[in-house]
């Protein structure tokens, strides 16, 4: 029905607050209500009073926190001003929701305006996602295109991949362009990795014995780097 729900006080206030996302309808206890009455009312909001056992219900969360709003769609539209002027992300095959949510949310404290999923990427309006997004959602672009429509529209751009093997982030000279982050368990993919224009990598220490990095922490060092 191109729906999705969001939970929780914060969460759920933010997407009231915000002109991104139509609010459908919103499923509540009472002290949520009355505490939030006069935004409800002002942005003319379908609410339903409900029970803490009619919450636990219909909630996905292991504690429901007073509140449950469904949520129109929006269109993901690619912001081609965006990819000429600031750093975007490209996110090959991120199969995590917990993952992608993180790594909105990163881009969001980093300044980072646009994050383009490829197809195989895991949903944005997945719950999870959403929650670890922590209302990201809201600021970033969150766009789904393949890699080859991504160059055909930033032909001269940087295309920077985080691989073990390439030069050291903290000396390399970094501009703004494309930053591709891997599959958690693969990398980068074979066809991705060809159009790679500067390789990077975070540098371990000598005597680790860890293979590699979660994708998410390893998106927050390179853009810090790019900050």
């Amino acid at each position: 029905e191109g729906l999705f729900i969001v939970e929780g006080i914060k969460l759920v206030t933010e997407f009231i607050e915000q002109k991104k996302f139509e609010i459908k309808e919103i499923f509540a206890l009472a002290d949520y209500i009355e505490s939030h009455s006069k935004i409800l009312t002002r942005q003319k909001i379908w609410y339903n009073e409900i029970s803490e056992e009619e919450l636990k219900k219909i909630s996905l969360l292991s504690t429901p926190n007073q509140v449950l709003a469904v949520i129109k769609k929006t269109d993901q539209i690619l912001d081609s001003a965006l990819l000429s002027q600031t750093t975007s992300l490209y996110l090959d095959d991120i199969r995590d929701p917990g993952n992608l949510g993180t790594i909105i949310r990163i881009a969001d404290w980093f300044g980072i305006k646009q994050v383009i999923c490829s197809p195989t990427t895991t949903e944005l309006y997945n719950p999870k996602t959403l929650q670890a997004s922590m209302g990201a959602v809201l600021r970033v672009n969150v766009v789904t295109i393949p890699f080859d429509e991504l160059l055909a529209k930033c032909t001269n751009l940087p295309v920077y991949g985080t691989v073990l093997e390439g030069e050291n982030i903290y000396t390399s000279k970094l501009k703004h362009g494309i930053i591709v982050i891997g599959n958690e368990a693969n990398g980068i993919s074979k066809e991705v990795l060809k159009k790679i224009t500067h390789h990077i990598t975070i540098p371990a220490a000598n005597s680790n014995g860890s293979e590699s990095l979660n994708a998410a922490n390893a998106c927050a060092i390179v853009c810090s780097e790019f900050h």
